[in-house]
């Protein structure tokens, strides 16, 4: 067992990515042909044709972990993050983001080879985003890049579900959890999407089985892993396999579940959903940090909300008000008692 206090409190690998945001209209995705609400994997070329395509947008630094490391930033906690840029300008964006929100970063930059991974996302009026990923560098993170001193010295280390798609990744995503647990720390995951689900069901469900100790969700990806459209059956499942599972509902809110101990976490009102891009990675980010501090379910997952209700009020996938603040306005906690 680790003896010493970790530095960080979450410690996330993920693909570092720098979106492209832009409005669409649903007949725009159609004649495209993309669907609704997905992400998909594309080439360096079909990329660069989207791109075309779309509307005029803005780019901000994202990756879905990368996201919640900015997150756990904004509420004052010790983040770092693992993830490959290239040696060109959009890593450098990413790199003077990521630091930027507090959080430490310093895995070397792929020199040649393929650029930096970007994500083109179109959003619908009704705030919903249907994202386009080229990995490019993103997907040479490998096992030499996994720092096992710094996950060893994080309370939580946090995984990418979208790292199960390319394999040097996925092979860096085990070592990552071999390093955690060897620590005596946490691993926890996210499922990412119902279509990486869908492609690597049996291969998510033997490593959450073998090495995960909270697994994190939306509703359709829960339903996806379990085959079924029974939300009760498939939450209880999960719960049965890992230590905690969290779930997320939307405007529901979330269901949290450890043993035997069962949390509803309402949703904060927001005055207009712009843009529901990072949702659930802010929603990782305030539980990750609950949970790393000792907070209990319930208060753990209302940091998630607050954190989430933030991030869809706004473009952009990362948080543009101090959630620190935030939380203190509301009189939530932050440490626990």
């Amino acid at each position: 067992m680790t003896q010493t206090a970790p530095e960080y409190d979450v410690c996330a690998v993920g693909n570092a990515i720098v979106d492209v945001l832009a409005p669409c209209e649903p007949a725009f995705l159609t004649a495209q042909g993309l669907t609704p609400g997905s992400m998909s994997l594309v080439d360096e070329d079909q990329s660069a044709a989207l791109y075309d395509a779309m509307a005029a947008g803005v780019e901000a630094s994202g990756g879905s972990a990368g996201n919640t490391v900015a997150g756990v930033g904004s509420f004052g906690g010790r983040a770092a993050y693992l993830g490959k840029v290239a040696d060109d300008q959009l890593g450098g964006v990413f790199t003077h983001d990521i630091r930027a929100a507090g959080v430490h970063f310093d895995t070397p930059a792929l020199e040649g080879g393929a650029g930096t991974g970007r994500c083109l996302i179109n959003v619908t009026p009704d705030g919903q985003r249907t994202m386009s990923t080229f990995l490019g560098a993103a997907n040479q993170l490998t096992v030499a890049d996994i720092d096992a001193a710094l996950i060893g010295d994080s309370a939580i280390v946090y995984l990418e579900g979208y790292l199960f798609d390319p394999a040097p990744a996925r092979a860096a995503f085990e070592a990552a959890a071999a390093a955690a647990h060897a620590a005596g720390r946490k691993v926890a995951i996210t499922l990412s999407d119902a279509f990486v689900v869908g492609r690597w069901r049996t291969e998510l469900l033997a490593f959450i089985e073998a090495s995960a100790d909270i697994v994190l969700a939306n509703e359709v990806e829960l339903l996806a892993l379990f085959e079924t459209e029974d939300f009760d059956a498939a939450a209880e499942r999960l719960a049965a396999i890992v230590d905690v599972a969290a779930v997320t509902r939307g405007e529901h809110g979330s269901v949290v579940i450890r043993g035997a101990e069962r949390a509803v976490v309402q949703a904060f009102a927001v005055d207009r959903v712009v843009d529901t891009t990072g949702a659930g990675d802010q929603y990782a980010a305030g539980f990750l940090l609950g949970l790393a501090r000792g907070l209990s379910l319930a208060d753990a997952g209302a940091l998630g909300s607050l954190a989430a209700a933030e991030v869809i009020g706004h473009w952009g996938p990362r948080p543009m008000t101090s959630l620190h603040e935030l939380a203190e306005q509301k009189g939530l906690r932050l440490h626990a008692a």
